[in-house]
């Protein structure tokens, strides 16, 4: 039974050790000047003491300047920074289960300045929205977090 535990511990640490190794490396994303933004991200909540998790809306970018962007295959795109663009994005809500609601999906353009990606390196991710329920469009919101922006418990 110990036995089994340790190994369960250990494949479990082994996952999450894979997965952090899977991210971009901020000193390569500073080195080239360029920073990462994570091509598709889904944000989800849990609902209070209800031990449930709220499926929230999923975003997805769509192009950059009117093309299609490069997504490497951690599922970041790289970005230089300092520079200005249009980001086209889709969103799409999902159903309890997680599977999208076709008559939800709306598109939106989030604009880029020459301030909003001052330095290389750091990851980013644009959610659909500030928070995960009670909320209806497309209106994308960055941050360094792939938690919603807002709580709404």
């Amino acid at each position: 039974m110990k036995l089994k535990l340790t190994l369960t511990m250990l494949a479990i640490w082994a996952t999450a050790l894979s997965g952090c190794q899977n991210l971009p490396d901020a000193k390569e994303g500073a080195n080239r000047n360029i920073v990462f933004l994570k091509a598709t991200h889904c944000l989800e909540e849990a609902v209070g003491d209800q031990d449930r998790i709220h499926f929230g809306p999923c975003l997805k970018i769509t192009d950059i300047n009117g093309e299609a962007p490069t997504v490497r295959s951690d599922g970041f795109i790289e970005l230089p920074v300092a520079r200005p663009m249009t980001i086209g994005t889709s969103c799409v809500y999902r159903h309890a289960d997680g599977t999208p609601i076709p008559a939800t999906v709306g598109t939106a353009e989030f604009q880029v300045d020459s301030t909003t990606f001052p330095d290389g390196g750091k990851r980013w991710y644009l959610h659909a929205h500030e928070q995960a329920r009670g909320v209806v469009g497309c209106q994308p919101t960055l941050s360094t977090s792939v938690f919603p922006t807002r709580k709404t418990d």
